[in-house]
């Protein structure tokens, strides 16, 4: 080979080099974002995907989100713009890594963006209020003329486009300012006709509006996932997306939809009516000593409160057939060991519950972790520790985790069966009870949360963020 064909030949080798090294040194996003230590993620700033709680950050899509970014090993990065036209740009822009904001897939967003697997699926619905000149409505028909009002760029816009291509006479006004929850508020506050929510927002926001109410579903379910920038890079979107399925078939997306959603489902408008009416009424007279109690026993005292209104609504007289009594109700037994010698004052009833439920979150295993540990604290004070270790055992033999509050919640109620108590310690118990007692005092602790925190007592026009998470211990 001659002197030419030895220089060309180095000069396509040097070259083939060079292109082979820019392409192995091509850095993935995945393998960024290891490398930098920083995951970054849009979200709103809602009760159903993220907030900040008494605990810290909280809320479905925040714990799915985080648990992501733990198994990926990087810090979480939370951005909240100010609206969801401004999310989908972020996305779309590639601004962030992506959004897990509770973000309907539907035909339009697919165009410009791509979604992982759902983790969700929620019904768009038609939300009117009672006690109004405004009959309900049944059908579309029934919405020619009356005001709607709905997000802007929302999958509720994306459906009433699609419905007027049907019925011409069907309109609305797309709100560029609030949010799904304040368009609720207007709608409760009957300066409003109609707005359209998820039916996960609706689920949670109900008992903070009594008034509010579902006319019809005007969607089938539709899916929710998270939102990526379409890109020739699948790195991260693929492992999101196994992240995901695995979470899915693990049971893991189900419990924590369990811990947010559970214990709202059952919703009671008689009750939360009257409950709220007692916050306003009752509730003052005893607020200082459950703020007491509280800070003493490093309990939240709306915590206790909420205990209190479970057993007593509040009414210190209050006696049960079996003779417990008091705000706390207080058996004998309990009064005693707590040094308490006058059941019906409700200072000694709020100071000895409050110590003899700190004693009980005490004696729960060191390895359940919160919020689990308080909801079986709380159990243990309806139906007996006995009877939680029971339903505990229980819950391992039929392959659920004794740690956890979803998994035990479960199976308490077999106490209430022969096959099964007939082996237990303690034997028989009405198991359904200490479920139903606990869901109860979760959703009063809400509601109470939700008005101390500027709900209903100041009528903002911005709700603020209602805890679902457990409390200060």
């Amino acid at each position: 080979m001659d002197r030419k064909l030895r220089g060309i030949s180095a000069v396509i080798l040097i070259i083939g080099g060079l292109t082979l090294l820019s392409v192995e040194n091509q850095v993935s996003i995945l393998n960024e974002i290891k490398f930098t230590g920083k995951l970054a993620v849009a979200t709103r700033n809602s009760p159903t995907t993220y907030y900040e709680g008494s605990e810290g950050s909280s809320g479905f899509e925040y714990d799915l989100v985080k648990r992501f970014a733990d198994e990926l090993g990087v810090e979480l990065e939370i951005t909240i713009p100010q609206s969801l036209d401004r999310i989908i740009s972020m996305v779309t822009n590639n601004e962030i890594h992506f959004a897990a904001a509770g973000l309907t897939v539907t035909d339009a967003r697919k165009q410009i963006m791509r979604f992982t697997s759902p983790y969700q699926h929620v019904t768009q619905q038609l939300i009117y209020r009672t006690r109004t000149g405004l009959a309900r409505p049944r059908k579309i028909t029934d919405l020619f003329g009356r005001e709607i009002e709905v997000v802007a760029d929302s999958s509720h816009a994306e459906r009433l486009k699609t419905l007027k291509e049907k019925y011409p006479e069907l309109d609305w006004e797309e709100n560029t300012d609030l949010n799904s929850e304040e368009l609720l508020d207007l709608v409760s506050e009957n300066m409003l006709d109609h707005t359209i929510a998820d039916s996960n927002e609706i689920a949670i926001n109900r008992r903070f509006y009594p008034e509010l109410r579902i006319a019809f579903n005007i969607s089938p379910k539709e899916p929710i996932a998270w939102a990526f920038p379409k890109s020739n890079d699948n790195s991260l979107f693929n492992a999101a997306t196994l992240f995901i399925d695995n979470m899915r078939r693990n049971g893991e997306i189900e419990r924590i939809l369990e811990r947010y959603y559970g214990h709202v489902m059952n919703f009671d408008y008689v009750g939360t009516r009257t409950y709220k009416n007692h916050i306003n009424r009752r509730l003052p007279s005893y607020r200082e000593q459950f703020e007491k109690a509280g800070k003493e026993n490093g309990i939240d005292w709306r915590l206790l409160a909420a205990m209190a209104y479970q057993e007593s609504h509040w009414n210190p007289r209050a006696r049960s057939p079996t003779g417990v009594r008091g705000l706390m109700m207080l058996t004998q037994n309990t009064a005693k060991l707590m040094k308490i010698e006058n059941r019906l004052d409700p200072a000694q009833s709020i100071d000895g519950g409050s110590r003899y439920i700190k004693r009980m979150i005490e004696k729960i295993p060191e390895q359940i972790k919160e919020p689990d540990r308080t909801w079986m604290a709380m159990a243990s004070y309806n139906v007996g520790y006995g009877h939680l270790e029971d339903a505990r055992v229980i819950t391992q033999i039929r392959g659920g985790n004794p740690d956890s509050w979803n998994d035990v919640k479960e199976n308490l109620p077999l106490l209430t069966r022969k096959k099964w108590y007939k082996n237990t310690k303690h034997g028989y118990a009405r198991g359904w009870e200490p479920v139903r007692y606990v869901e109860n005092i979760r959703s009063y602790y809400d509601l109470l949360v939700w008005h101390t925190e500027g709900g209903e007592g100041e009528r903002k026009i911005e709700p603020k963020a209602v805890v679902i998470d457990s409390p200060v211990l």
